[in-house]
């Protein structure tokens, strides 16, 4: 049988594999041939980003290349598996084996670094292709000038791939002046020498190549040779390969290999077999260097090429194979000289010969007319068919619209540059020129009015807002520019074209910078010389500043084309037209671009523009929106772009020959099999501007413009590389000063801030030993700068950098040698440089996988973006900044505690009713204890245990809140604090109430021996009467005429009469509330002083609280104040405590009310918590001066308003228990009881309806009443407008609005508590339905009827016993659910002529009878009665949870909105203009809104103080500066509305209100409270 029949399928398959394809199957390439290998995949991190394991097998071999090489590691051929490199060694005892030793190890796997490196470029885009060309000639390794595909036998000029690569160098006509050449080598004409093979060849020609460019310092293997690791493999498919490498001199002839640049190519493989690019070489080189080892006579190849170039013929004469012969024949038939023909005879060394060659080849150099840059070399490609990668049509469409923008639109457009750069801004990117700088500068003067003067505030803030106005109708004016159109035109175009046309952008650009550049600094030079040319140098040296030009100002002015659109009306068609601008912007973020966040000329963020790119962003990548941001930050030119693009392998845009200005962000992919190690699925990798600029240096804001630019990327970032140089002292001290000051900042917010410190140019091994004294010394320098930085922003509490963040000086400290390894520009990277990066990578990647916080979304770093912008723009930073992210975490907290709270005092409030009802059947019933004075000690007892179980239970669950990371719970770490003191006042407060309720409850069922003497006396009453109706009954019975109705009533009437007569009803006795209200009141202004009893006793308590409270100053003086005051429209001290006692006369009154409700007798508890509800809100309004005056007239207003309330109470309980009352009321009762007796009926059917009618249903109807108040308050907590206390504010601010009446807005502004008690009354009844309580009604209507049918079956299931004994274990069995009272069960006790059993039976339809009335009655019963019925009133509850402290605005009156009750800081997030609450300059309203003004208040002792020292004050309040703005645009609209009836009621004249005031509209005004109040 043939061999070939016997193959299986798969080996077949494998025969017909070319070498190409089993190579690339080999590396697992296979699938990236077609699909290409694109940047965004090279770049992401993924496991192998942080891992240190070797390859294992040859599919690893080229990502292992890639990672080394993106972190330009010199390293990075070194491409071989870990097993293929371990060498073998002998098992213990092992004899000696010679043949062992000459045995080689396999080397089937092994590959060669060129096989690896040509797969990696066919199987890689253009993109790739070019940034691994960067890397490599950064490591000084040849790349590829023709790139084979050894399957079509047809290779390609990599001209594209080779275009990034620019290089600075010295030739000797330059040394003397210490000048340089900048350049692409692309466009650079320089002379080629070219180095060939021909046949086979014993020595290395790559090795003496890398000899001949090396000198005697610096060796470096250029090009991969046999002698290195893995260069002996046989090539499989980089045969045919020509790299290019170029020599570039620095200027020193001591160590300039040649004086003048040289292109040096090598073409691999015999070039019997690559006519093609032999003759591609002959036609571009200078010269061409053929090394033989034999010669054949004829050779045709040599003898028939077109050279235009020299040709050298370099033979090897040790190899003994050498025919000196054919060597004649063939140097006469090329005419050469002996010049050209180099040999190596048998006593010449390695080092003689390279001597010799270096020669040769610097004679070419220095002599040759042929040069040529490698873009000519394209013409000669194609007359080869030599394919070119420039040609495709995508990048040559991309190359025309670039070379549209950058050129001068004249005859010749394509080809002629642009002459003036500056020019050029000006005509085709005017919007971002002076115009923009000037809209910054009035942006940041609106907000820190630095120049305000004695100028009208608002005025002025409405001045700059109109110039605001007019600069962007300038910039609207202009007409779309040609470069722009045909720009955005461009980068509207499919992503491979689209990025083509960015770098084609660049590279135009960059050319043209790098020209100008160049002429402005030989210019500068030469004015420098002569010292009196000083207005000429300061010329040359702005003209350096604006000759920057690069795609970042293309954007930038796109950026302000879009700005100026969107500040039209929405109709309009510009606005229309470039909507779309953003969502380009947002996917070349996406596809790796870097974007500018901080405009570097005019140091501002164009915030609607950055954030409408990240909202598209947002919408392009979600759900998957997690980004870690990480940030480097240090001073100018120490390499921090580099140390980034070398970690991360990108390229941050910077224009040339100048360092990075402003802020970049680019975003990096993060893989699957990372994301869940960092939370994240993108890394931004944010590039800023130096720190110490020299050209901000001589600004008089410079150290502002560092501090800001810090501010910014400290709070934006997860970790910040802080880039440092030891040997500076002085500058390191300025730079760590600006840094620590961001990180205090951060701090104060309750971020986290994370910091690594690099020292790089560090090299010495032993440079962490070395160091250690010098980090101790930073250590210390950190500590002196947190501690100016903490006296800067009044945080003194801050001595130690460690008190701001988490550091430790040995793992927070990286150090890293230089960039280079030896001289530029011919010294490559320096490994130890990339291993050190690749070492701080890892660690910056382990920090960020340490979940302490969750990742940010990318909606959530747009609002940091914009919130830290806007306030780094003011001057008090730290006090002040509160953004939604904030606010939204705040509300969160807030709205969990207050579920929890609600929890805790429901518990509470249904633990007090039982407790209550315990101590009211105290003596009725069985009871464990015989005193009720032990009860009441057992029942504290027990609350004690559950307030503590709970407060517990709250703190745990606060805890356990601030443990997860999710909804960025380090915001509000600042707060944590609050709401756990808020916590334990909750206890104690609830503990106070609960033990004050008991108490009274106790001493009113207990003035126990008078209420058992009243109850004795009750019983007594009915069991007399019991004995008379009996006797009565037996009477009539005897009697010999029929007993008529009429006859039996006459009969009953005159035995009750006889009854009454006979029994003694003692007078219930009542007590004097006023007296007794009169000594506590006494007694508690004892302690205030001789002239508060002095003020006390000057008028009857009885007379007192008659008429409305109004509090007129003591003394001439006082008075005369007031009245200047009240001129004003100042709120003086008479003015605020008279709106204080109204407030406080308001919650008195509510208390008092509450109390009279329940109908209990009077206790002395009610009187002294009235007093000391009364001296807790005078204590909290410490900001007022409490006049002895003023607290004993409150007082004595309020107790006496109070106690004839409660002397009312106190009479209406004596006159409901009084016992002879109680009988007449059931007269009628015993009459029915003695008429059905008589007649000996049956009243099991009577019996039960009456017992369900009178002893049932009211006892229902009450459990439902007090379940019914916690339902309505949990359903109106889950309530938006309810829900918060910001969102009340909002709620009822945007009720106001959209009612827009003045009444209204005078009511909120002047009666906050009164206006928002009947805002939430109001509220609550548009809310409730009937439908919708007597869904709770009926809920717990069902509860009560099954544990009466329970009640029912469980008391009727126990043996014997008449209906008393059935009752009386019904309600047993009942027990709080619900009560049956002991009154109403008196008159059914007594003559029932009825069946247990048959009773039980007519009770279970009763009680479902009764059912059915309850709903019906529930449904018709209108909403406002419940809630007056119910026991916990909601609306009282709402209101205490909802008003919060009542502290106002010290300013402005607007109410605090602090979630935690025991809160430090007082803030509210809308402030006003004062003239809504009367203020006046001279007759006017004023227009000005606190937080930007200064003004004379009762607080200040008179004095005039500015706003920046407010705190010094009112050290409780927290006042965001940035509020005003835009926030209050809302109050701004109230006013200019109603200015002149505001004026009328103030007697005031009307405000003189700014012009862009008046155009605000409704729906504007309610889009900043929306705003202001962070609803979405």
């Amino acid at each position: 049988m043939p061999l070939t029949d016997r193959m299986d399928d798969n080996q077949q398959s494998k025969m017909k594999e070319t070498h190409l394809e089993r190579l690339l199957k080999d590396l697992g390439l296979e699938h990236l041939y077609q699909e290409k290998l694109t940047l965004s995949k090279i770049l992401q991190i993924d496991e192998k980003t942080i891992s240190d394991e070797p390859p294992q097998c040859n599919s690893d071999l080229p990502w292992y290349f890639l990672k080394k090489l993106m972190m330009v590691n010199v390293t990075a051929r070194n491409v071989q598996l870990t097993s293929a490199c371990e060498s073998v060694s002998d098992p213990e005892g092992a004899e000696f084996d010679l043949d062992k030793l000459l045995v080689s190890l396999p080397s089937d796997n092994k590959l060669n670094p060129l096989d690896v490196i040509t797969a990696l470029f066919l199987c890689s885009d253009g993109f790739v292709q070019q940034e691994l060309t960067l890397k490599m000639s950064m490591c000084q390794f040849a790349v590829p000038l023709l790139l084979p595909n050894c399957d079509t036998n047809q290779c390609t000029l990599m001209l594209w791939a080779m275009r990034d690569i620019v290089k600075k160098y010295r030739p000797s006509s330059l040394s003397e002046s210490k000048g340089f050449i900048e350049d692409r080598l692309v466009v650079s004409e320089l002379p080629m020498v070219s180095f060939v093979r021909l046949g086979e060849c014993s020595w290395s020609k790559s090795e003496i190549l890398n000899k001949l460019l090396s000198n005697s310092q610096q060796y470096h293997d250029t090009f991969v040779h046999r002698n290195m690791e893995g260069g002996d493999c046989p090539r499989q498919i980089s045969n045919g390969l020509t790299e290019i490498s170029w020599y570039l001199p620095c200027g020193n002839k001591n160590m300039d290999v040649f004086s003048e640049p040289v292109a040096v190519a090598n073409l691999r493989g015999d070039i019997t077999s690559f006519e093609t690019q032999f003759s591609f070489l002959c036609q571009t080189s200078a010269a061409v260097f053929v090394f033989f080892d034999n010669l054949d006579s004829e050779c045709k190849l040599l003898t028939n090429q077109h050279h235009k170039g020299q040709i050298f013929l370099v033979g090897n004469h040790q190899s003994g194979r050498l025919s000196l012969d054919a060597l004649s024949r063939v140097a006469k038939k090329m005419n050469l000289t002996n010049s050209q023909i180099l040999l190596r005879k048998q006593q010449t060394n390695d080092a003689d010969f390279i001597k010799s060659l270096r020669g040769a080849v610097n004679n070419v150099v220095e002599n040759s007319k042929m040069k040529m840059k490698i873009e000519q070399m394209a013409d000669i490609a194609h007359e080869l068919e030599i394919w070119v990668d420039e040609d495709c049509e995508k990048c040559q469409t991309a190359k025309r619209n670039a070379d549209a923008i950058t050129a001068k639109r004249n005859a010749d457009a394509i080809t002629a540059e642009i002459k003036d750069i500056l020019k050029y801004k000006e005509t085709q990117l005017p919007l971002q020129g002076e115009t923009w700088k000037e809209l910054t500068r009035l942006e940041k003067e609106e907000f820190r009015l630095r120049k305000v003067g004695t100028q009208n505030i608002e005025m002025y803030k409405s001045d700059l807002q109109k110039q605001k106005v007019k600069l962007r109708d300038k910039q609207n004016s202009y007409d779309m520019c040609d470069a722009m159109t045909c720009f955005i035109s461009a980068i509207s175009t499919p992503s491979t074209e689209r990025c083509y046309f960015l770098k084609w952008m660049r590279l135009n650009l960059d050319n043209l910078s790098r020209q100008k550049l160049s002429d402005l600094r030989e210019a500068y030079k030469n004015q420098k010389k002569s010292p009196e040319n000083k207005e000429e140098i300061k010329e040359i040296d702005q003209q350096l500043s604006n000759s920057s030009l690069g795609i970042e100002h293309f954007f930038r002015e796109m950026g302000q084309i879009y700005e100026a659109s969107v500040s039209l009306p929405e109709t309009d068609p510009s606005h229309q037209l470039l909507k779309h601008l953003p969502k380009l912007c947002a996917e070349l973020l996406l596809d790796g671009l870097p974007v500018e966040l901080v405009d570097g000329d005019a140091s501002n963020i164009p915030l609607r523009w950055v954030t409408d790119v990240l909202s598209e962003l947002n919408k392009l990548v979600s759900p998957h929106n997690k980004i870690l941001v990480v940030t480097v930050l240090g001073v100018q030119s120490t390499g921090k772009s580099t140390l980034l693009n070398t970690m991360f392998g990108v390229q941050f845009a910077v224009s040339s020959g100048r360092c990075t200005r402003g802020a970049f962000m680019l975003l990096i992919k993060v893989n699957e099999d990372m994301k869940k190690e960092l939370g994240c699925d993108f890394l931004m990798i944010i590039d800023t501007e130096g720190l110490k600029s020299p050209e901000l240096s001589n600004l008089d804001d410079s150290y502002e413009h560092d501090n800001e630019l810090a501010t910014l990327v400290v709070g934006l970032s997860d970790i910040t590389i802080i880039n440092i140089a030891m040997e500076n002292s002085t500058e390191m001290k300025d730079i760590l000063q600006i840094v620590v000051h961001a990180f205090l900042r951060m701090k104060a917010l309750g971020k986290k801030p994370k910091c690594q410190f690099v020292h790089q140019n560090v090299a010495d091994v032993s440079a962490p030993e070395k160091n250690l004294r010098d980090r101790q010394l930073l250590l210390e320098q950190l500590n002196e700068m947190t501690q100016a930085a903490a006296r800067m922003e009044k945080k003194e509490e801050y001595k130690n950098f460690t008190d701001v963040m988490e550091y430790n000086p040995d793992t927070g400290n990286m150090y890293i040698p230089g960039l280079w390894n030896g001289s530029p520009p011919m010294a490559p990277v320096n490994a130890g440089y990339s291993e050190a990066v690749y070492e701080l990578k890892k660690n910056i990647l382990q920090v960020l996988g340490n979940h302490e916080t969750s990742a940010n979304n990318i909606p959530e770093f747009t609002e940091w973006i914009t919130s830290l912008w806007k306030s780094v723009k003011h001057e008090k930073f730290i006090f002040s900044f509160r953004n939604s992210l904030v606010a939204d975490a705040y509300m969160k907290l807030c709205t969990e505690y207050n579920k929890w709270e609600w929890e805790f005092k429901k518990e509470m409030y249904s633990w007090t009713n039982t407790a209550e009802t315990k101590i009211s059947y105290f003596g009725r019933v069985r009871s464990e204890v015989s005193d009720i004075g032990q009860l009441l000690k057992k029942l504290k007892t027990e609350a004690s245990s559950e307030l503590f179980k709970w407060e517990t239970k709250l703190l745990d669950k606060l805890e356990e809140y601030f443990m997860h990371p999710e909804g960025h719970v380090y915001l509000v770490e600042p707060y944590r604090e609050e709401f756990a003191n808020s916590a334990k006042s909750l206890r104690q407060e609830i503990e106070s109430s609960v033990c004050n309720k008991l108490t009274a409850a106790t001493d009113v069922r207990g003035d126990i021996r008078r209420m058992n003497e009243v109850d004795k006396m009750k019983m007594n009453h009915t069991k007399e009467l019991v004995k008379k109706i009996q006797a009565l009954i037996k009477d009539c019975h005897k009697k010999k005429v029929v007993m008529t109705d009429k006859k039996l009533d006459e009969e009953f009437d005159t035995m009750w009469d006889k009854m009454v007569d006979e029994q003694t009803f003692p007078k219930q006795e009542t007590i004097d509330v006023m007296g007794s209200v009169f000594v506590y009141l006494m007694e508690n202004l004892r302690q205030k002083g001789s002239h508060a009893m002095e003020l006390l006793n000057q008028k009857r308590l009885q007379d007192c609280g008659k008429i409305p409270f109004k509090y007129l100053a003591e003394g001439f003086f006082n008075q005369t104040a007031h009245r200047v005051r009240q001129f004003y429209g100042i709120e003086d001290q008479v003015k605020a405590l008279q709106k204080l006692a109204v407030c406080i006369i308001t919650d008195c009154s509510q208390s008092v009310e509450e109390k009279v409700e329940r109908k209990n007798n009077y206790h002395d508890n009610f009187i002294q918590e009235i007093l000391h509800m009364i001296d807790q809100k005078l204590e909290n309004s410490q900001d007022l001066k409490i006049r002895s005056d003023f607290e004993v007239s409150l007082k004595q207003h309020i107790c006496a308003d109070a106690a004839r309330e409660f002397q009312k109470m106190h009479e209406d309980f004596i006159q409901v228990n009084d016992p002879y009352r109680c009988l007449c009321q059931n007269k009628e009762k015993f009459r029915a009881n003695f008429k059905d007796e008589f007649h000996e009926r049956d009243q099991c059917q009577k019996k039960a309806k009456e017992f369900t009618d009178d002893c049932l249903k009211p006892a229902v109807v009450k459990f439902v009443s007090k379940s019914l108040g916690s339902d309505i308050i949990d359903d109106m907590r889950g309530r938006f407008q309810f829900s918060t206390r910001m969102f009340f504010q909002y709620s009822v601010l945007l009720d106001l609005i959209r009612k827009d009446n003045f009444e209204d807005y005078l009511s909120y502004v002047n009666s906050y508590e009164q206006h928002v008690k009947k805002w939430i009354l109001d509220e609550m009844l548009k809310l409730l339905t009937n439908e919708s309580v007597s869904k709770f009604e009926d809920q717990h209507l069902r509860s009560s009827i099954q544990s009466i049918n329970d009640a029912v079956n469980k008391a009727q299931a126990k043996e014997g016993g008449n209906l008393q004994k059935l009752i009386q274990d019904i309600r047993q069995e009942l027990g709080e659910s619900p009560v049956i009272s002991e009154d109403s069960l008196g008159p059914f006790m007594i003559l029932n002529n009825v069946d247990p059993k048959q009773f039980a039976q007519w009770l279970t339809e009763c009680v479902k009878d009764m059912a059915e009335d309850l709903r019906e009655e529930f449904k018709t019963t209108n909403i406002r009665t419940k809630l007056t019925s119910v026991d916990v009133k909601p609306q009282i509850e709402l209101y205490k949870k909802l008003v919060g402290c009542g502290k106002q605005c010290p300013f402005c009156k607007a109410p605090c909105e602090a979630g935690a009750a025991e809160h430090k800081q007082h803030f509210t997030s809308f402030h006003q203009p004062k003239g809504l609450g009367g203020l006046k300059q001279g007759w006017k309203l004023v227009t000005d809104i606190c937080i930007s003004s200064c003004l004379c208040n009762a607080a200040t002792n008179g004095e005039w103080r500015p706003y920046k020292e407010y705190r010094k004050i009112f050290s409780d309040w927290l006042i965001a500066p940035d509020e005003s703005l835009h926030a209050s645009d809302y109050w701004k609209y109230v006013l200019t509305k109603f200015n002149n009836k505001f004026a009328e009621e103030y007697k005031a004249e009307p405000a003189e209100i700014p012009d862009t005031w008046k155009e605000i509209t409704k729906q504007q005004a309610e889009e900043s409270l929306k705003k202001s109040f962070g609803v979405k």
